[in-house]
């Protein structure tokens, strides 16, 4: 009888283990695209990615680097202050993206220039990413504007 209650332990063990295992398994797969890392410029510059890694980029739109192609293609350069890196994005931008202003892009860098699958501009004149903050801050660029400036 004490046999048949201890195996019987271990297999309610072992099938718990192997749920855990498979359900942990479930959850990595299934974030796997979901999970994008951000990247200031600098570091892309440094250190680039392989062209099939998604990231974020991050920083400000370079003075006088926005091109707008006929239709929806626009080229432009993101700086964190250290370096640019050439965006390329074909579709409709958001309507506080401009040159000077913070931005984030998810997409890939395919020969040097990171194609954007989306972009996003900050939604007021006040807020900027914190990620973005933090590349340009670490590249001595960013200065906290006085409130009501």
């Amino acid at each position: 009888m004490r046999g048949l209650k201890k195996q019987r332990r271990i297999q309610i063990v072992m099938l718990a283990t192997l749920a855990l295992v498979l359900s942990a398994s479930l959850i990595g797969y299934a974030m796997r695209d979901g999970i994008n890392f951000f990247r200031p410029p600098s570091e892309v510059a440094e250190n680039p990615p392989p062209p099939d890694e998604v990231f974020r980029i991050g920083g400000l739109v370079a003075e006088g680097s926005l091109v707008r192609d006929a239709g929806e293609t626009i080229h432009f350069l993101v700086t964190d202050g250290g370096a640019e890196v050439p965006v390329t994005y074909t579709g409709i931008l958001p309507d506080l993206f401009g040159e000077g202003q913070g931005m984030v892009g998810t997409g890939r860098l395919v020969n040097g220039v990171f194609e954007a699958t989306e972009i996003l501009a900050r939604h007021d004149e006040e807020y900027m990413p914190a990620e973005v903050i933090d590349a340009l801050e670490a590249q001595g660029v960013y200065r906290e504007s006085a409130p009501g400036t």
